[in-house]
This record gives C-alpha cells, structure tokens and sequence, in this order.
C-alpha cells in the first residue's frame, strides 16, 4: 500500500501519516489499532517490540472496538454531524430516513 492508501485507510492526511510513518509523531490509540488492523500486524510489530509470547496474551485483546471497522467516509460523516447543531441533526435523520427504503 501506497502512504496516501495507508493514510486514506485510517482517516488522516497523508502528510500526517508520513510523520507517524518516519517516528516525527506517535499516533492516537484509535489510530493505531486502525493501522494494525489495515497492515494486518500488532501493535508491538508496529512500534518495534518483540512479538508477545502465548503465555503474555491479554484476554480479549483480538477483539477489535466498536468504531474501528468504520469505513473513512462514515468515520468522517459523523465527524461532521458532531459539529451540526440538534435541529440540522434532525432533519437530516429525516432525509436518511427517506433514503433507507423499507423504514
């Protein structure tokens, strides 16, 4: 994958991730699970650690939360939505209402 699909993948800028990518800037949590999930490694490969042991394994850490599935287009609709005010979120619940056939 190319810096800009990487970059795409995880919901930021490509000049962003380059900085990540070079050790210039350490990414937020959520950040990082997105790049582990979209490299298809873990954390500790990522950040240059030594792949954890059976016997170290936490329980639960192969699930992945809630939001980080999240495609970059939803991800970035609901950042925007967060900035709207209550009657815009209303009636754009309206409008999606009437694009979902069947509701």
């Amino acid at each position: 994958m190319t810096q800009a699909e990487v970059a795409e993948s995880i919901a930021t800028h490509p000049e962003v991730y380059g900085r990540i990518e070079r050790g210039g800037m350490m990414p937020s949590v959520p950040t990082l699970l997105r790049l582990c999930l979209i490299l298809g490694c873990g954390p500790h490969e990522l950040m240059g650690f030594s792949e954890l042991e059976p016997s170290q394994s936490v329980p639960g850490a192969s699930m992945v939360p809630p939001g980080l599935k999240d495609t970059p287009e939803k991800r970035r609709l609901l950042r925007r939505l967060a900035r709207l005010d209550r009657p815009r979120i209303r009636a754009l619940a309206r409008l999606a209402a009437l694009l979902l056939p069947g509701q």
